[in-house]
C-alpha cells in the first residue's frame, strides 16, 4: 500500500467510521481509479472535456472516416492501456473484497486492471478494451490480434506520434488518415469495434440490472475517482438516494452528485483507499 502519512485524517477517519457502519459496499469507479496507473481522465476537476468528447457510436458505424480516425488513434493508444499495471487503488478495492467489505464493484474504466487486480465480484459497465468484437458475424478477437495487423497494415503510420489519451486513444492532430487501413474481421471481413459502449450507446440492459440488485442488496454506497457527468454512473447515485443508501465519494474535483453524498474526501484513490484498507484490515468482520 501506499504511505499515508499525507492523507486528509479527518476525510479518511469519516471514511473509516462510514465503512465501519454500512459493511457491504457497492462501489461505483471511474476513471480517477486508473491515473495513477498513467491512463488519463477524460475530464479535469471541474468536469470538462480535456481533449474533445471521444467517438460516439453511431458516427463509428455510419462514417468509414469516423472508424479510420478512431483505429488510427487507437493503433498508438492502446500499448500504453496494455503496458498499465493495477495501483495501489486497484489493490485495495480488491483487498476490501476479500475482506467481505464490498457487494460489487461497478467499474466504467474499460482498461481491466480491476480483473487484473484480482476483483472478482466486478461489473465492467462499459466493457473491455482488451476484446474486439465483429458486428457482423459476431466473432470475438483479442485485441492484441488486432494490434499487430494493424500495425502490418499501416506501416507508414507507425511513425505518427501524438498525445495520448483516455480509454486506449490518442490525440493525433490533423494527421491525414486518408490512407490508414481499418482492421477487418479476420472470419468473414466484417466490421470490427472494441467490445466497449460507446458515447451515445446504451450499457447492456442485463449489467444494469445486476448492478442494480447488488445496489439493493448493498448498505452503502463508495464512489471512488468519478465525475459522474454521465448518466450511465451516476443513475446508481439517483437509485442509492431513492434507496436510502447513504453515499460517500473518494474524488478529486466537482462531481454531479455531490448534493448527494454524505460524505466526500477530496484526495487521490490510491492514497485514501490504502488509509481506509489499513485502518479496516484487522477489524473484525461481524
Amino acid at each position: 500500500m501506499l504511505p499515508c502519512d499525507n492523507v486528509d485524517r479527518t476525510g479518511v477517519d469519516a471514511l473509516h467510521e462510514f465503512a465501519r457502519r454500512h459493511r457491504r459496499l457497492f462501489v461505483l469507479g471511474g476513471a480517477g481509479v486508473s491515473t495513477e496507473s498513467g491512463i488519463p481522465a477524460y475530464r479535469d476537476a471541474n468536469g470538462v472535456w480535456k481533449n474533445g468528447a471521444p467517438t460516439l457510436d453511431q458516427d463509428f458505424r455510419r462514417s468509414a472516416a469516423a472508424r479510420k480516425r478512431y483505429w488510427a488513434r487507437s493503433m498508438h493508444g492502446w500499448p500504453r492501456v496494455a503496458a498499465a499495471r493495477p495501483n495501489a487503488a486497484h489493490r485495495a478495492l480488491a483487498r476490501l473484497e476479500k475482506l467481505c467489505r464490498v457487494e460489487m464493484l461497478v467499474t466504467q474504466n474499460v482498461d481491466g486492471l480491476h480483473r487484473r487486480a484480482g476483483s472478482d465480484n466486478l461489473i465492467e459497465l462499459h466493457g473491455v478494451l482488451d476484446r474486439v468484437d465483429c458486428l457482423d458475424c459476431g466473432a470475438s478477437h483479442p485485441r492484441d490480434a488486432v494490434q499487430r495487423a494493424i500495425e502490418k497494415d499501416n506501416p507508414r503510420f507507425a511513425v505518427t506520434r501524438g498525445a495520448t489519451a483516455p480509454d486506449g486513444d490518442a490525440d493525433l492532430g490533423g494527421a491525414d488518415l486518408d490512407a490508414f487501413r481499418v482492421p477487418s474481421c479476420a472470419q468473414c471481413g466484417g466490421m470490427l469495434k472494441p467490445a466497449v459502449v460507446f458515447f451515445g450507446d446504451n450499457v447492456p440492459r442485463a449489467r444494469v440490472e445486476q448492478a442494480f440488485d447488488a445496489l439493493q442488496r448493498a448498505d452503502a454506497m463508495l464512489v471512488v475517482g468519478s465525475s459522474l457527468m454521465v448518466y450511465s454512473g451516476f443513475r446508481f447515485c439517483e437509485r442509492a438516494a431513492q434507496l436510502k443508501r447513504p453515499i460517500a465519494a473518494i474524488n478529486l474535483g466537482r462531481t454531479r452528485g455531490d448534493a448527494l453524498f454524505d460524505i466526500k474526501v477530496e484526495a487521490s484513490c490510491a492514497t485514501a483507499l490504502a488509509a481506509l484498507v489499513d485502518a479496516l484490515e484487522y477489524e473484525p468482520y461481524e
